[in-house]
């Protein structure tokens, strides 16, 4: 069967997000939810994405460069001022309060933690820059967006991805905000879907490892 080329690029990410909501309404052992989690987003990607993913890295140090310098830009406001994400700008109800989905027993679980960080270092970077990046950057410019080279550069895209992808982030607008323009930047200089899931895999394996030996629980919603 062939699919729409836009489900092969933009289905993962609308599956994270109905299997986000769909697990935050269930009460399931964390063991079992995360597994779940995991598991059906590895075939989702493989079903639907395999033919269009790269993980072909064109700037190998550059790239590892930028997601340690994203992650530094992560953490940075709150090591400067550690009041800084409760100002009302940032902890509200609309977008919600800097604190984590996972349970105390959760955090006390090595093989659950494993699996997050599993999520955050490997799913959610396929997942979020064939949907940013690689798809609607792209999309914007033209629905018939497989005419346009990735890193194709357009105002408009540019910003709409970037303030759309703070926005995901929450009571971390700010330097998702930030993030959203670096890489946006990153995906216009190399123009390489490989090197972008490389930056995002970086970064996120930095805030794993900072949550899980700092206890900084907070930046894992």
């Amino acid at each position: 069967m062939k699919l729409n080329p836009s489900i092969r690029f933009a289905g993962p990410f609308v599956v994270f997000m109905l299997l986000l909501a769909l697990f935050r309404s269930i009460t399931l052992p964390d063991i079992v939810s995360q597994s779940l989690f995991v598991g059906i987003m590895a075939l989702t990607i493989y079903v639907l994405a395999r033919p269009v993913l790269t993980f072909k890295v064109h700037y190998l140090l550059p790239s590892l460069a930028l997601g340690a310098f994203t992650f530094f830009l992560w953490i940075g406001p709150d090591l400067i001022s550690p009041a800084w994400r409760h100002l009302p700008i940032f902890d509200n109800s609309l977008l919600g309060h800097p604190e984590s989905s996972l349970s105390q027993a959760a955090q006390a679980n090595t093989l659950v933690l494993l699996i997050r960080s599993l999520r955050a270092a490997v799913i959610v970077p396929i997942v979020e820059e064939l949907f940013w990046r690689a798809w609607l950057m792209r999309w914007i410019i033209s629905p018939n967006f497989e005419s346009i080279p990735l890193g194709k550069y357009a105002p408009m895209a540019f910003w709409i991805v970037a303030i759309l992808f703070a926005s995901e982030h929450g009571s971390y607008w700010d330097v998702g905000l930030a993030t959203g323009i670096l890489w946006n930047w990153w995906m216009i200089r190399s123009k390489s879907l490989g090197d972008l899931i490389l930056v995002h895999a970086v970064t996120n394996a930095c805030l794993c490892a900072y949550v899980v030996l700092y206890g900084k629980w907070e930046y894992w919603l």
